[in-house]
């Protein structure tokens, strides 16, 4: 038996950079004598098909983040629990989700305007649609910032997408997944919020 099942693998690569775009939160992870380093980090596409982001610079995992080193990524789409009595037809419980990871070959960018442009261009990108703050390049807080961040691009060598979103069931039990899916998110989140925030 072939894992994973093929109807769970996403092969349009517009597909999974629209999950790294809608959901740029990266978990980064990097090994280093057979330990993981694991991060979670934002990071963003750019129009050369790299990824672009940065770290702290005491952070242990940045030393590992250059040099060609190699790294894996995950980007996590929405997840939840689908209960058998969301389908129309007889099932058994199971869990959908959108995944997208990736394996590529780090940079340090080292040049400070650089690094400070990317910092930009992704508050740009985060505030999007509305704009309601842009990061200056002259800011003088960025002074001090840039002092305490390492900058880095990551060249993909190698995607996966993993969208288990009910593909072996019918059409109708796939679109009520679809539905609960939704639905579930955005009750989880609020149910979680009042929880941690009450």
């Amino acid at each position: 038996m072939n894992y994973p099942p093929k109807h769970h693998q996403e092969n349009n690569i517009n597909h999974l950079i629209e999950v790294i775009k809608t959901y740029p939160l990266a978990t980064v992870i990097s090994v280093k004598n057979n330990a993981p380093f694991i991060s979670h980090l934002p990071l963003i596409y750019n129009d050369n098909g790299k990824l672009v982001g940065h770290i702290d610079k005491y952070n242990p995992q940045a030393e590992l983040l250059n040099n060609n080193n190699v790294v894996t990524l995950i980007f996590s789409g929405p997840q939840c629990y689908i209960s058998p009595s969301v389908y129309s037809t007889a099932q058994l419980p199971t869990w959908n989700y959108i995944k997208v990871h990736v394996k590529g070959t780090v940079t340090a960018v080292t040049d400070e305007e650089k690094v400070k442009q990317s910092l930009v261009d992704m508050a740009s990108f985060l505030e999007a649609p509305d704009h309601k703050y842009q990061l200056k390049m002259d800011d003088p807080r960025m002074h001090g910032l840039i002092n305490y961040i390492k900058g880095f691009e990551i060249d993909i060598t190698h995607w996966e997408g993993k969208f288990k979103l009910s593909q072996d069931k019918n059409k109708t039990d796939m679109t009520q997944a679809k539905w609960e899916l939704i639905r579930a998110n955005k009750a989880s989140i609020e149910t979680f919020l009042s929880k941690v925030f009450n």
